[in-house]
């Protein structure tokens, strides 16, 4: 189904710890974070003197099926999982990046896009600076080493004061584990307390799965640094205005996770309830597009008093659909990972709830699929607004001509899906699902253009395309 749905980011780890084998938990926390990325994995370890990093292509159990990176005495080991929003899918843009510098040697894994990567990499090549890759992460990485400050943490604070974007970083050296979250907060990442170790993750799932206690997100403009004198807090920069991406909460973080005091899980089952308020359908079965819309379907049965059904059933060994390269090929791959179940909707009128539609390829081909098992009708129901805008914060997302709700009204969508009716979730219901997060603290850039940090409009695609950045009613239509 990833052929119609935002690309997840990336996702981080890292933990400091004597008492714990570092790499294997780095392993486990990968895992649990396999979600946000499943091009590319890396593990970098250090103990104390020096930094060893393991990276391939492919998902965390592929990349160390054999083994894991290993020195005697490590104590400190940061991870990465990646899918590329910048930068193509290849070996040397894999993450976590490790370089030597004057000051010793430096680890960093990024979550995130860096807004005007591009002017800085342009301005350190004219100034001599070689980049290894084509990832706007290596720019971090050349500001820090550049940097004349002192202590590392000023060379981290140094290099930050000259992007822009998105970034959550986890950055090591010998004998200290930083994290960063930017002004913005744009993407999560929590502190957890083990044993006598800290932990560092995009989301908290990963602390459960190694058995860290949860302590803390680390807050918008804040670097943590961990160290054999503990943990430390700096603030370096004002917090801007907060901006969490809203899609964490619709389909890119594990429902299991807590991210800024808000249950990921709660907040889709809310969104299940708002979608039945507005609404308003009546059917025989709620059904879900699994798993990403089957929280959202269950809150709607839960409000409608529709019973839930499994009318579609997942190949979950199917791997990963996007890597099809052929347009064939992901027509094909749409039809073995997903099933409809003659039995549960024949005859029947459903209601089918998913989290999001980007293009719109694979509801039409969903849709079908209901009718050909013997749906009477199908009422679409989406626990998003419409997306009308692209993301310039570490989303992959096209160009904005080609997102569907961007030159479609809400009724020219339903037509092309085949569906007999079609319901967006509001702004306003999407705001209230998730309770515990202030309006003003989340970015909806995607659904209403109201862009919260700057975006890399000023380079030449965006002043020769002005259809594919105006701005437009985010009701789609």
């Amino acid at each position: 189904m990833e052929t119609d749905k935002f690309r997840e980011e990336c996702g981080v780890f890292g933990i400091y710890s004597h008492e714990d084998d570092v790499a294997l938990n780095s392993y486990w926390g990968l895992y649990a974070l396999q979600h946000r990325g499943q091009e590319s994995a890396g593990i970098a370890i250090s103990d104390g003197a020096w930094m060893d990093v393991y990276r391939g292509m492919g998902l965390v159990g592929e990349v160390f099926r054999h083994q894991l990176p290993h020195m005697d005495g490590q104590y400190i080991s940061i991870g990465h999982v990646r899918y590329s929003t910048t930068g193509s899918s290849l070996l040397m843009n894999t993450q976590p990046l490790m370089v030597r510098y004057s000051g010793g040697h430096i680890s960093l894994a990024h979550n995130g896009n860096l807004t005007n990567a591009k002017e800085l990499r342009r301005r350190m090549e004219e100034e001599g600076s070689v980049f290894q890759t084509s990832i706007d992460s290596e720019v971090i990485v050349n500001l820090i080493a550049r940097s004349r400050k002192a202590s590392l943490e000023e060379k981290v604070v140094d290099s930050l004061r000259e992007v822009e974007g998105a970034y959550c970083l986890v950055v090591m050296t010998e004998t200290k584990l930083i994290g960063v979250r930017d002004p913005h907060g744009f993407r999560p990442l929590c502190i957890g307390k083990l044993n006598a170790g800290w932990v560092i993750a995009s989301e908290s799932c990963a602390l459960d799965t190694v058995g860290a206690e949860f302590v803390r997100d680390v807050e918008p403009g804040e670097m943590v640094v961990i160290d054999e004198n503990g943990l430390s807090s700096h603030r370096f920069a004002e917090a801007k205005r907060r901006a969490l991406c809203v899609f964490e909460y619709i389909y890119f973080a594990r429902p299991d996770s807590v991210i800024d005091g808000q249950s990921v899980q709660q907040a889709r089952f809310e969104m299940g309830r708002q979608l039945a308020r507005e609404s308003k359908y009546e059917a025989d079965i709620v059904i879900s597009v699994p798993d990403s819309g089957t929280t959202a379907a269950l809150g709607f049965s839960r409000e409608s008093k529709i019973p839930f059904g499994e009318g579609l059933m997942k190949n979950r060994y199917i791997g990963r659909t996007f890597i099809q390269p052929e347009q064939k090929k992901r027509d094909l791959s749409v039809k073995i990972k997903l099933n409809a179940v003659k039995a549960v909707v024949e005859g029947k009128n459903v209601i089918m709830v998913d989290d999001s539609i980007v293009r719109g390829t694979t509801s039409g081909k969903i849709v079908r699929m209901l009718k050909e098992a013997g749906a009477k009708a199908v009422h679409m129901c989406v626990s998003s607004p419409p997306i009308a805008h692209p993301c310039y914060y570490g989303i992959d997302t096209s160009v904005r001509r080609d997102l569907i709700a961007a030159t479609k009204s809400v009724e020219e969508i339903r037509q092309m899906i085949g569906a007999d009716s079609l319901h967006y979730l509001s702004l306003d219901g999407l705001y209230q699902a998730v309770k515990n997060v202030k309006y003003n603290d989340m970015c909806y850039a995607c659904f209403n253009g109201d862009y919260p940090a700057s975006t890399p409009c000023e380079n030449e695609t965006c002043a020769s395309n002005k259809f594919i950045f105006e701005r437009k009613d985010s009701n789609g239509g």
